[in-house]
C-alpha cells in the first residue's frame, strides 16, 4: 500500500483538485488527471486502482480540510467560512453536492465520504445554534442546512456568489432571531 502522506500522491491529488474544480467528477478521466499530474499510469494506479477511489479520496481530503478549516474560526466567524468558500475563483458550488448529483448510486464509493460530510455539517451546525441559544436547533439545523446548499448552488449559477453570501447571512440572522437565538453576524 503507498504512503497516503506521499509527494506523489500529493502531487496526483493537487492534478485532481484543480481539475475536478474547474470541470466536474465525470468530465474528467484518469488519463486527464495522470497527464496533469506528470506521473506514469502505473504510478497513478498505485495510489489510486480506480478514478472512483480517487474520487472519494479528493472528497475525503476535502472534508479533512474543512475540518482543520473549521475548527480554527469562532462563533461569529461561521458565515464568513462560508463565504469564503463560495466566493473563491472558480467556485463550481460544493463538491460534496456535485459529487452526489454525478455519482448518484448509494453503493458508489463517494457516497460514505458525502454522508461523512453531511453528518458533520448537520453536528456543526446543530452545535453553533445551540450555542447561540436557538430554541428548537435540530430542526432549524436541517432548514439551515438546506438553505446552505441552496446557496451553494446559487452562488455557482447566479454568478454572483458575494450577493448570495449576504443574502444567506440576512436569512441566517433572521432564523437566529424568530427562533430566540443572537443575531448572526452579517457579512
Amino acid at each position: 500500500m503507498p504512503d497516503p502522506n506521499s509527494p506523489v500522491r500529493a502531487a496526483i491529488m493537487a492534478a485532481a483538485r484543480e481539475l475536478f474544480s474547474a470541470e466536474g467528477f465525470r468530465a474528467v478521466s484518469a488519463d486527464k488527471v495522470i497527464a496533469a499530474s506528470g506521473y506514469s499510469k502505473v504510478t497513478f494506479y498505485r495510489h489510486f486502482p480506480t478514478k472512483d477511489e480517487l474520487v472519494a479520496a479528493f472528497l475525503a481530503d476535502e472534508l479533512a480540510r474543512l475540518q482543520a478549516v473549521a475548527a480554527t474560526v469562532t462563533d461569529a466567524q461561521v458565515p464568513e467560512l462560508i463565504y469564503t468558500e463560495m466566493c473563491t475563483p472558480g467556485f463550481r458550488g460544493c463538491p460534496f453536492l456535485n459529487a452526489a448529483a454525478e455519482y448518484p448510486a448509494a453503493d458508489h464509493p463517494t457516497r460514505a465520504v458525502i454522508s461523512e460530510f453531511r453528518d458533520w455539517m448537520r453536528a456543526s451546525i446543530g452545535a453553533w445554534l445551540e450555542r447561540r441559544g436557538v430554541e428548537d436547533a435540530q430542526t432549524w439545523t436541517e432548514a439551515l442546512l438546506m438553505l446552505r446548499d441552496g446557496a451553494m448552488f446559487a452562488g455557482y449559477l447566479d454568478g454572483d456568489p458575494e450577493r448570495v453570501m449576504r443574502e444567506f447571512a440576512a436569512v441566517v440572522g433572521r432564523i437566529e432571531s424568530a427562533a430566540g437565538g443572537a443575531r448572526a453576524a452579517v457579512v
